[in-house]
């Protein structure tokens, strides 16, 4: 059997796996363990608090510094209210494409990583080559957090790594980072024609989106010099805006999903300062003036740093020697990459299929596509032959 067949068969079971990121992953990582525990893998199962999602840490080759990370999510994104020609965990080839969710979205470059591991087993590097599939990629890099703090607490240090999300192949060098928050507001009830006497939640939350909105003018004037992402300044998006009950109600009550893609920590760190300022010292007071346990509190969804173009990157120019690709890209869309180079390492994004397909019914990779992963992955384990 061909790689390429191996690569196909084992993309077919892992879409059979439905790990909807509000599900466990426990049987698809389980089935990834095997597989690379018969090619004599060292291969760990790290399991979150609840016990039923986990991250899958194995390595071929030597226990040392140094090598290589192949590193993919397990988890997908819902299928609930799509229009799906075909059931979305049994996948279908039609025109040269393969239809399932997750087929690009990113088990297709881990299945191609799997089908490899036997040539790196072969290969018998001097450098270790590791296997890191997460969970929860999806909802906040949860799984890709605590795999990289558990790393960095046993002191494991990799040299360089690929995150195989759908970049039709092409080398990403950086990528924005992506925060997510839900601010809330407590106000005060009462009936609509006497608004001084209540605190009206959607009220102030409207007056919180607005202040939202000049920070992202602001953050324009901010854009570093040089920047090569799309838009190049640090983006701000008010997600949804929820509050009130009824038409003649004081609203009690609201929220705000909102977000930004910081180009740079210093604009993070801005934009929260300023916040904080802004909740501190205008809302609050007056909130409370008229009721004393008004409140506004923000959580934080999650905060997954960007991928920092390097002027070197082994990793980078190692890929494109093979490949013959002419530089590298930016992407505005996040990655767990940032968080495999906060522990020093050289990382590119470069997978199969396009993230236009991502999240969407009827989601598909071209068979073309993981041929050349395949190809890439074989070029990789000839060049880390001991």
């Amino acid at each position: 059997m061909t790689l390429l067949a191996d690569t196909t068969d084992i993309l077919a079971d892992l879409i059979a796996f439905p790990t909807i990121s509000t599900d466990s992953n426990l049987d698809c990582i389980s089935y990834l363990a095997e597989r690379l525990q018969a090619h004599g893998a060292r291969v760990e199962v790290l399991f979150d608090d609840s016990g039923k999602k986990a991250n899958l840490w194995a390595t071929i080759g030597p226990d040392t510094d140094g090598g290589l990370v192949l590193s993919g999510h397990s988890d997908v994104v819902p299928v609930a209210e799509q229009d799906w020609t075909s059931d979305p965990f049994t996948m279908v080839e039609r025109d040269g494409k393969l239809f399932g969710r997750g087929t690009c979205d990113m088990k297709g470059f881990i299945a191609a990583a799997v089908a490899a591991a036997p040539l790196f087993a072969k290969a018998g590097s001097t450098r270790p080559i590791h296997f890191a599939f997460t969970h929860d990629e999806e909802t906040g890099c949860l799984g890709g957090q605590a795999l990289v703090d558990t790393l960095k607490d046993r002191g494991v240090r990799p040299a360089m790594a690929i995150i195989g999300e759908p970049t039709s192949m092409r080398i990403i060098e950086g990528h924005k980072g992506c925060f997510e928050y839900t601010t809330r507001f407590t106000g005060l009830e009462g009936h609509g024609s006497a608004p001084d006497l209540g605190v009206n939640a959607a009220e102030y939350a409207a007056r919180y989106v607005n202040r939202l909105l000049d920070l992202r003018e602001q953050l324009k004037a901010r854009v570093p010099e040089g920047s090569r992402f799309e838009p190049p300044w640090t983006t701000i998006n008010t997600g949804a805006i929820v509050g009130g009950v009824a038409h003649n109600v004081i609203a009690g009550k609201a929220r705000v999903d909102w977000e930004m893609r910081p180009v740079q920590t210093s604009d993070a760190d801005f934009v929260k300062s300023d916040l904080h300022r802004f909740c501190t010292h205008d809302l609050l007071p007056a909130m409370r003036a008229v009721a004393p346990d008004a409140d506004i509190t923000t959580e934080t969804i999650g905060e997954v740093v960007g991928l920092e173009p390097m002027d070197k990157n082994a990793i980078r120019d190692l890929v494109a020697e093979l490949t013959g690709a002419n530089g590298a890209d930016l992407v505005p869309f996040g990655t767990e990459a940032g968080l495999f180079q906060g522990l020093g390492m050289d990382v590119i994004v470069c997978g199969p299929g396009s993230i236009a397909q991502a999240h969407k019914p009827d989601e598909y990779v071209e068979i073309d596509q993981l041929a050349a992963c395949v190809s890439l992955l074989e070029r990789l384990a000839a060049r880390f032959a001991g």
